[in-house]
């Protein structure tokens, strides 16, 4: 099964996790602007974007690629992580509906959110739910 970890991270916490779901996942992370692949390709993706402005998807890099590949991922297994400072995940909900309206597969049935930074709780926890797409 072809897997891989993109994510967006402004400062740091994101990357964190996309470090743990690609080592659970026995893949690469790559960042959203260095990822050149083809999302067809691959049967399980994991992406990682923190909530940002009004509980939204970063808008410049992430929410682009995203809505590019919405309609390419259907069938294919999705695990989702984040985090966030504010509100009450609704960012995360939001993009939940997005993935299965698409037709995906989504792993743990909801997105994987901490507040602030991950602990290395959070970090193991999200490592065992990667382990899940490889």
């Amino acid at each position: 099964m072809k897997t891989t970890v993109i994510y967006w991270s402004g400062t740091g916490n994101t990357e964190a996790m996309a470090k743990a779901a690609a080592e659970g996942a026995n893949c690469d992370a790559v960042i959203v602007s260095d990822f050149s692949g083809n999302i067809e390709e691959y049967d399980a993706l994991a992406l990682g974007c923190p909530a940002m402005g009004a509980e939204v998807l970063e808008e410049d890099e992430f929410e682009p690629f995203f809505t590019d590949i919405e309609g390419k991922i259907s069938g294919k297994k999705i695990l989702l992580f984040g985090s966030y400072g504010w509100g009450d995940g609704e960012w995360m909900r939001n993009w939940q509906d997005r993935v299965t309206a698409a037709g995906a597969e989504l792993i743990g049935g909801e997105g994987f959110i901490v507040n602030e930074s991950p602990s290395d709780d959070d970090l193991a926890k999200l490592k065992e739910l990667a382990s899940q797409i490889a």
